[in-house]
């Protein structure tokens, strides 16, 4: 099984699968899903169904490279840790419950690997740095840019302002840093940051509030 998660070529490989495709076997819980949803392609992973996990693998291969790599700065480890994720995913398939969204528990998977890999490998990264302003991979847009052509004197307030954001997101707490890339690049909202985090929505609110507080009394000077 792992080598349909490690070796990259086997991502598009297979017949076409169709996300709403339902195997012969009884579905029983399944029929109150939509049938194209991922939660319904994952409970028949569960049942076996091999081309639903290929379906899931090729849809958020991608997606979770970008997010591990936002958290750990090391596209080699974001890979690895990308693998790891989706060999969980499958050999946890059978005690699947759709009781969230796929994506929320998908996440999930992915900080707790993402936590404890910063925990385990701290020593290492005393010098390391999470650049929010980094490109985004799809669009080449940067948050905070604009349109025009900066001039040379914008450019390099630009880039001091970037540096401090990178400085000061990295020295937030942990479950607020991971919130705030959860929030800001992912698109998550409170309800799926908590679940992730396994906050309530009040809770993980007031967490983004206080990140957000933080990083606007020492990012004041550039406002």
């Amino acid at each position: 099984m792992a080598t349909l998660v490690l070796d990259k070529s086997a991502l598009g490989a297979g017949a076409a699968f169709r996300p709403d495709s339902t195997p012969d076997s009884d579905v029983g819980a399944k029929a109150a899903l939509d049938p194209a949803s991922d939660a319904a392609v994952m409970l028949r992973v569960a049942a076996g169904d091999e081309d639903g996990f290929n379906y899931l693998v090729r849809k958020y291969h991608r997606a979770m490279i970008h997010f591990l790599f936002r958290m750990v700065r090391n596209q080699a480890v974001a890979e690895e840790l990308a693998q790891e994720v989706f060999l969980r995913v499958y050999r946890s398939r059978e005690s699947y419950r759709a009781e969230a969204k796929f994506t929320t528990w998908l996440y999930r998977i992915a900080t707790n690997l993402a936590v404890n890999n910063a925990r385990d490998t701290r020593h290492e990264r005393a010098a390391q740095t999470v650049y929010l302003d980094a490109p985004d991979e799809e669009t080449g847009s940067t948050p905070d840019v604009a349109d025009d052509e900066p001039t040379v004197e914008q450019r390099l307030m630009r880039d001091e302002r970037m540096a401090a954001i990178r400085t000061h997101v990295m020295a937030l707490p942990e479950r607020q840093r991971m919130a705030v890339l959860m929030h800001k690049y992912q698109g998550m909202d409170y309800r799926q940051i908590g679940e992730v985090l396994k906050l309530s929505e009040s809770a993980t609110k007031s967490l983004l509030f206080r990140a957000y507080q933080t990083l606007r009394d020492k990012l004041k000077d550039f406002v």
